[in-house]
């Protein structure tokens, strides 16, 4: 007896960590060693006269039948890689080592599982990408189609969406695909839970929604969903997506903090008006506007008078609500067009841009002085505060900024020496 055939009859082949497997020229198994129990999940006899091509994962079985007929043409493969369908239904990744023996007319392949491997690559380039994607990403806007994209090269994602928790109330920035009831339940459910949950019934698509999770708690969840006949979300697909998920979550919170940091920089905390230096900027920028087009601009300075005397008689909290309550009694007196601002304390600076003419800006500011006007309501307080108002306009008053804002400034205090209002 020669040592192959030794071998064999000992049974050695058997004790391989890979398959070792032998098909016909018809595409059928005749051989099977007994690693396929651990990589497939089935007993070799279970295998023999099975067709190879039955196994294979449906999306790579016309590539894996042009590797066979390469075979077959006597042109060897080696680390072929393709998935496979275990026998309980999830997905194997295979690299395969094949040739034809023209003698036997029959090609002898060894298989490697390598489904871990697959998995540790994914994560790796899962947290190489989604690092790549936040730093690129102007905002979260554009971050989400990047990560649908970036999930999609992972695992089946025909519908994705992203929800988020804020202040108790999920919202949804981001989904492809109607937002029906199962993508609200299913994320209401993992927001609530802090758990990742897989949905695969029979003849339905599969859904699999995680926890977008952080150091200060759960902000929210992402969901995806395959297509009815398409692989279904298994184990490994929920950690893969719950790695991804901590990548993303964490993009978020930062993205998140760049924008609050931003919006304070430009905005006044108190009234969410645009502050000194956005308006600044607002007011360069129709300048510039007004002298191409050779238009009309206007400048509104508006102070609160005796506005201290309510801080003292009633304590600041109650001064902070007038100013809300003056903010938004402004923004309604002006066009969406128009800038609104607060320079500081109880002042505030408005630009009124593309006027037909000067005249114009006299009309907005009785509408803001009867606005300001009427009684203000805070708590059990009933509170009568009157503006004074300067006016400058550009081109009359001033070319610059400066000019302007300084001009109606000093319009506001002649208003308040000659009796205000």
């Amino acid at each position: 007896m020669d040592i192959k055939s030794y071998l064999l009859q000992a049974g050695f082949v058997d004790l391989l960590l890979d398959a070792v497997c032998v098909v016909d020229r018809n595409g059928r198994f005749v051989y099977v060693s007994a690693a396929s129990k651990r990589i497939l999940g089935y007993e070799p006899r279970e295998l023999i006269g099975t067709a190879m091509i039955d196994l294979v994962f449906p999306a790579d079985r016309e590539r894996t039948l042009l590797a066979a007929n390469d075979i077959m043409a006597g042109e060897p493969k080696l680390n072929f890689e393709n998935r496979y369908v275990h026998k309980d239904g999830h997905v194997v990744h295979i690299q395969w080592s094949a040739r034809w023996s023209e003698t036997h007319e029959m090609r002898v392949a060894v298989a490697r599982d390598i489904t871990e491997r697959k998995q540790a690559e994914s994560r790796q380039s899962a947290l190489f990408a989604i690092s790549e994607a936040a730093h690129g990403a102007e905002d979260l806007l554009a971050l989400f189609p990047c990560v649908h994209q970036l999930i999609g090269q992972w695992l089946p994602a025909l519908s994705f969406t992203v929800a988020l928790r804020d202040q108790g109330v999920l919202t949804f920035p981001y989904h492809v695909d109607d937002l029906c009831p199962q993508i609200r339940h299913l994320s209401e459910e993992v927001v609530d839970s802090g758990r990742a949950l897989i949905r695969s019934d029979d003849n339905a698509p599969s859904w699999l929604g995680v926890p977008l999770t952080t150091q200060n708690g759960i902000i929210g969840a992402l969901v995806v969903k395959s297509l009815q006949g398409e692989e279904r979300y298994t184990e490994e697909h929920r950690d893969l997506l719950q790695y991804v998920s901590t990548q993303v979550a964490a993009a978020i919170e930062r993205k998140q903090l760049h924008a609050r940091l931003q919006y304070l920089a430009q905005y006044d905390a108190l009234t969410h008006l645009p502050n000194r230096e956005l308006l600044y900027d607002r007011l360069h920028r129709a300048l510039i506007s007004a002298k191409r087009d050779n238009e009309c601009l206007a400048v509104l300075y508006v102070d609160l008078d005796h506005f201290k005397l309510v801080n003292d008689n009633y304590g600041h909290a109650v001064g902070d609500d007038l100013l809300q309550q003056t903010a938004r009694r402004l923004t309604l007196c002006v066009r969406e067009s128009d800038t609104v601002s607060r320079m500081s304390g109880d002042e505030f600076v408005l630009v009124l841009e593309r006027l037909k003419l000067a005249e114009h800006a006299l009309i907005v500011a009785e509408k803001i002085r009867i606005n300001l006007s009427q009684p203000v309501y805070v708590g059990d307080h009933t509170l009568n505060i009157f503006p004074s108002i300067g006016i400058a306009v550009y081109p009359e008053h001033g070319e610059h900024a400066q000019q302007l804002l300084h001009y109606a400034d000093t319009a506001m205090y002649g208003v308040k020496k000659r009796g205000r209002g």
